[in-house]
């Protein structure tokens, strides 16, 4: 089995320059896994073939990079470099339910019924096990909070009580909020969201 980030990279590197600029603005608009959200679009457009590889597996880790690459490439009408891709990254029987709907073509499951947030499912461990609250408040700080609420953050004195906290204003969010928390995490601490992924 190939190595996800090399088979995602070795498909981007062979798009040409248009189609690579084709490819980012797909990205923006392909129907993302439950609990993910998208790479800002001021991030992606300087961004080369390596660059992106990278963005890729550190927002949607290297397997669901790898399917989201493919469904990409299948939308901009690359069908062979698609397969190609897929043909190098089989995915494990945790996956294979959620790759299904990808590999046909088809809207994922949670496009219907989208169900609870993944920060609102794993709240209890978010709140139990997050220790960079500092680095999550910066990235959402004008975005999500206000400067208040920013403040009433920090002012807490531990990592659970500043997390607490934190999850006191998310009645009030929507789900592109919940979106730039779960972004905002996967940067701060990658090691945590990938370990809560697989529970």
């Amino acid at each position: 089995m190939a190595d996800p980030r090399d088979a995602i990279l070795d498909a981007l590197e062979n798009l040409t320059a248009d189609e690579l600029r084709k490819f980012k603005l797909k990205l923006q608009s392909v129907p993302l896994p439950a609990g993910f959200g998208r790479i800002p679009r001021g991030a992606l457009q300087p961004m080369d073939a390596v660059d992106l590889t990278d963005k890729l597996v550190s927002f949607y880790t290297a397997r669901r990079g790898a399917e989201l690459t493919a469904q990409v490439l299948r939308d901009m009408g690359l069908r062979e470099l698609a397969e190609q891709l897929g043909g190098a990254v089989h995915p494990g029987p945790a996956d294979a339910a959620a790759a299904a709907p990808a590999a046909l073509g088809a809207p994922p499951r949670t496009a219907a019924a989208p169900g609870p947030h993944f920060v609102d499912k794993h709240r209890a461990a978010l709140i139990a096990r997050v220790t960079c609250v500092d680095a999550v408040l910066d990235a959402l700080y004008g975005q999500v909070l206000s400067d208040g609420q920013y403040q009433e953050v920090r002012a807490a004195s531990t990592s659970q009580e500043k997390m607490r906290t934190l999850f006191s204003f998310s009645p009030a969010w929507n789900r592109a909020c919940k979106d730039l928390l779960l972004q905002a995490l996967r940067e701060a601490q990658p090691y945590l969201l990938e370990d809560l992924e697989c529970q």
